[in-house]
């Protein structure tokens, strides 16, 4: 293999792990994003950052409002919303560090504590010092690493060199 292309793979293998090992939180872990869950602790026990994504799994009688400001989190008010989503499985990534806020667009649900304030931090799953050391505990309803189909065309790719 020449120079070129073993250059070109390992840039290829960095751009793929980076965003193989970025993690899935799945918003309110088991209970998914629903009015019955506990969010202030859901993300106690999270670290949220650069690169990781938010799946919010949820039925129809909810939706989710990301909200632009802290005031408007605080308030409940939708009227200006950044995005609104409804499928019942969105994924949204965190592409910055910063505090987003989330909130269900059903009537009376944010008010009844059916929001989220997320804090991204800066940091990758390279990083060795930014990366929780896994444990038993960890389950995938919580977060986890996601694979990409890009590590499948990596090995098809290096092992047809």
């Amino acid at each position: 293999m020449g120079l070129k292309n073993t250059i070109f793979l390992a840039l290829v293998a960095t751009l793929i792990a980076k965003e193989a090992l970025a993690a899935q939180h799945v918003v309110g872990g088991n209970q998914g994003w629903d009015q019955s869950t506990d969010f202030k602790s859901w993300t106690s026990g999270q670290t949220f950052k650069v690169g990781d994504k938010l799946v919010f799994k949820y039925s129809s009688l909810h939706s989710v409002v990301e909200l632009g400001s802290e005031s408007a989190y605080k308030n409940c008010d939708i009227s200006s919303p950044v995005q609104s989503l409804s499928t019942g499985n969105d994924v949204v990534k965190l592409d910055k560090p910063g505090t987003r806020y989330f909130t269900c667009g059903t009537l009376g649900h944010c008010s009844q504590g059916m929001k989220v304030k997320i804090s991204t931090v800066k940091g990758n799953a390279l990083s060795p010092a930014s990366s929780p050391s896994l444990s038993p505990s960890l389950s995938p309803s919580s977060s986890s690493p996601s694979l990409s189909p890009a590590v499948f065309f990596f090995f098809f790719f290096s092992y047809n060199y």
